[in-house]
């Protein structure tokens, strides 16, 4: 029970300490790592199964 005190007492702590507006950019900067990095992932995927089709010839 100590630790989600801790964790809730941590979490409002660090509330506190972000205005709204730094709490906002901090979220859309993780979204737009995120964001990149699906992108990558698609893109990888569909090369590797052009290249599986293209290669049976």
């Amino acid at each position: 029970m100590k630790k989600y005190v801790h964790f809730a007492a941590l979490f409002i702590f660090i509330i506190t300490l972000f205005t709204s507006c730094e709490a906002i950019e901090t979220i859309f900067k993780a979204g737009i790592g995120f964001g990149i990095f699906i992108v990558i992932a698609v893109i990888v995927l569909i090369v590797f199964i052009i290249s599986k089709l293209g290669g049976k010839k």
